[in-house]
C-alpha cells in the first residue's frame, strides 16, 4: 500500500472515530439531562444553557476530526 492509500484509510479512521465519539457523548450527556429534568423539572431553564455549551464542545472535537481527515486525504 502506497502512502496516499494510508493516508485515505486513515483519513477514514480518524472521521469515523471523531463521528462516533461526538454521538456517544451527545447521548450520554442528553440522557443525564433527562434523567434530571425527570426529577426535577424546575431546573430545566437553569441547565438550558449548560446544555448547549456541552454540545459545542462535543462537535468541536467532532470538527477537529473532520478537519484532520481533510487534511490527510488532500495530502500529496
Amino acid at each position: 500500500m502506497d502512502n496516499l492509500g494510508a493516508a485515505y484509510i486513515g483519513a477514514a479512521i480518524c472521521m469515523g472515530l471523531a463521528a462516533l465519539s461526538g454521538a456517544f457523548s451527545i447521548g450520554l450527556m442528553m440522557s443525564k439531562v433527562f434523567d434530571s429534568v425527570a426529577r426535577q423539572p424546575e431546573i430545566m431553564d437553569k441547565i438550558r444553557p449548560l446544555i448547549f455549551i456541552g454540545i459545542a464542545f462535543i462537535e468541536a472535537v467532532a470538527l477537529y476530526g473532520l478537519v484532520i481527515s481533510i487534511i490527510l486525504a488532500t495530502k500529496r
